[in-house]
């Protein structure tokens, strides 16, 4: 019987410490990419958007090609994947961190991360479009609660949304939206593709595509590139792309799908204390109080009520 306790109890404190583990690493996505817009917009002081786009993958890359040797993981796409490969390059890393890079000159790194925090309403709509899922009346709700918030954070925080603060907007809301389209046209035609796979080669033919692109439309002056800029680079490359990619695919296999989903929610709230502390700003009541409506509205657009009575 004494024998039975002990194992009992070493069982409980393994399943205790594998929850605390779990928790902490959840904790470090939402650190990594909470911050990852401060990177950006640190980056683009003084590197302009495409070659600071193009650097990040260039630092990232090289670990990305190591994981997937180690995990003996394929970098190449099946054959019949190769339209779809040009898609996910383009689409999903390519155009859209260029337009996050450039977006971020414009506009603030916490209002940035709570623009593309839209990301994941995006997918549900895609999601009824392309796959014909279906939305609930809650998820309407939460999505029209979380855009009205958004327009009075907008308005709140002064921006008057001149030429180039409506471009940055702009195009900060257009990455998300693209990355949205990816991650639904992926479930739909390349769900048989690894997370490694679709990773790895597309990192480094993009980076490599947006830094010549750069160096050709830009001509950055490389020397003339502040320590605090390759910093942010090197963070944003070895960091905020490899180490978060690394815990968010150990997550995948720990947790719930809509519970790991819940990144999406958390990770503004990091990005705007972050940023305001850097940029020596102050967090409004108006702008505290917006952004957990904000945030509420996307999270009933995640859990709508109706399927959850359905399930119980």
């Amino acid at each position: 019987m004494s024998i039975c306790i002990a194992t009992g109890e070493r069982e409980g404190r393994r399943k205790r410490w594998a929850r605390l583990v779990t928790a902490l690493l959840f904790l470090v996505v939402c650190l990594c990419w909470g911050t990852t817009w401060l990177g950006i917009k640190i980056a683009v002081e003084s590197v302009p958007p495409l070659a600071a786009s193009g650097l990040r993958f260039l630092i990232a890359f090289p670990l990305f090609l190591l994981f997937a040797t180690v995990r003996g993981e394929p970098i190449f796409f099946p054959r019949q994947h190769r339209v779809f490969f040009v898609f996910v390059t383009l689409g999903y890393f390519s155009v859209p961190f260029y337009l996050l890079n450039y977006g971020e000159q414009y506009v603030a790194s916490g209002l940035t991360a709570l623009l593309f925090s839209t990301m994941p309403v995006f997918i549900l709509i895609f999601s009824a479009l392309l796959l014909k899922d279906r939305i609930f009346l809650s998820q309407i709700t939460g999505i029209a609660i979380g855009f009205g918030s958004l327009f009075m954070i907008l308005k709140s925080q002064g921006l008057h949304l001149d030429y180039s603060e409506l471009l940055g907007v702009v195009a900060i809301v257009a990455a998300a939206i693209m990355h949205a389209l990816v991650y639904v046209i992926t479930k739909q035609r390349g769900a048989d593709i690894g997370v490694i796979t679709f990773n790895t080669l597309p990192i480094g033919i993009a980076g490599l595509g947006l830094f010549a692109a750069g160096l050709l439309i830009e001509r950055p002056d490389l020397s003339a590139i502040s320590t605090r800029s390759w910093a942010a680079l090197a963070y944003l490359g070895l960091a905020a792309s490899v180490g978060g990619f690394i815990v968010y695919f150990f997550l995948l296999k720990r947790l719930s799908p809509v519970a790991l989903s819940f990144v999406f929610i958390i990770f503004p709230v990091f990005a705007v204390v972050i940023g305001a502390w850097y940029e020596g700003t102050t967090i409004s009541r108006d702008l505290i109080g917006f952004t957990a409506l904000l945030l509420t509205g996307f999270a009933i657009s995640k859990l709508p009520a109706e399927r959850l009575m359905e399930s119980s």
